[in-house]
């Protein structure tokens, strides 16, 4: 007896608003090289990632220094892809954010016929999350947006560079000082709590660690644009 597989379901990738759609019969690559370039930035590896079909559709990091942020659209699912590790796709939309030397970028994979659908009823409120566990005081909070706002401004832009320490922190109207110490407070916060990237170390520069920082907060969503008014708010407020 025959048994007919099912469809393949349509993979396209969402990058500076161009989609592309993926052949399911051969690896797609994504990087400074291949079916999709994704920038000219030397940071960034010639084949960074792969898309590929095999019953789900897979993304793997096959570059050898820089992992990625991977969620679905709604920040239920948050996962760090590192080199040489790989994930199912199964939502109908998984965004990918990843880091190389000062730019920021974020893919989308849109699937069809997806295995798994976000529940429509999750609450969220400006800012905040069910889904995250972990509070962060008022200073520590604006201490990321402050960092992600050029993002967050750009919304589903696909090339970001992150600020300075000094320009965030002149963004607050606060001293570098004061700024450098909430960044060094939320993240032994978020680190304590779990998220890997984010502790500091001889063989980790503070610029990956931001990045690391800004991808985590835009993947689960602990920071929206909606936030954007509180940066303006505490700018008001810090001035004499």
């Amino acid at each position: 007896m025959n048994v007919t597989e099912p469809p393949t379901p349509a993979l396209h990738v969402e990058f500076c608003d161009e989609w592309t759609e993926v052949d399911p019969t051969r690896p797609f690559l994504l990087g400074r090289e291949g079916d999709l370039v994704i920038d000219e930035n030397p940071y960034l590896h010639r084949t960074f990632l792969e898309l590929s079909h095999d019953r789900l559709w897979w993304l793997r990091n096959v570059g050898s220094g820089l992992s990625a942020t991977v969620s679905d659209d709604s920040g239920v699912m948050h996962a760090w892809l590192a080199p040489g590790a790989a994930l199912p796709l199964v939502f109908p939309v998984t965004e990918v954010r990843f880091t190389a030397g000062p730019s920021n970028y974020m893919l989308g994979l849109h699937l069809g016929q997806a295995p798994l659908e976000v529940p429509g009823t999750i609450i969220r409120q400006s800012g905040t999350s069910t889904l995250q566990p972990v509070a962060l005081t008022d200073n520590q909070r604006l201490c990321v947006l402050a960092l992600a706002a050029p993002t967050l401004e750009r919304n589903r832009s696909a090339i970001v560079e992150l600020p300075a320490n000094a320009d965030a922190a002149r963004t607050l109207g606060w001293t570098i000082t004061k700024f450098n110490r909430q960044l060094d407070a939320v993240c032994s916060k978020l680190d304590r709590a779990g998220v890997r990237g984010l502790h500091g170390g001889y063989d980790q520069l503070a610029s990956n660690r931001r990045a690391r920082l800004v991808e985590y907060a835009l993947a689960v969503r602990l920071i929206t644009p909606d936030d954007l008014v509180r940066l303006r708010d505490a700018a008001t407020e810090e001035t004499p």
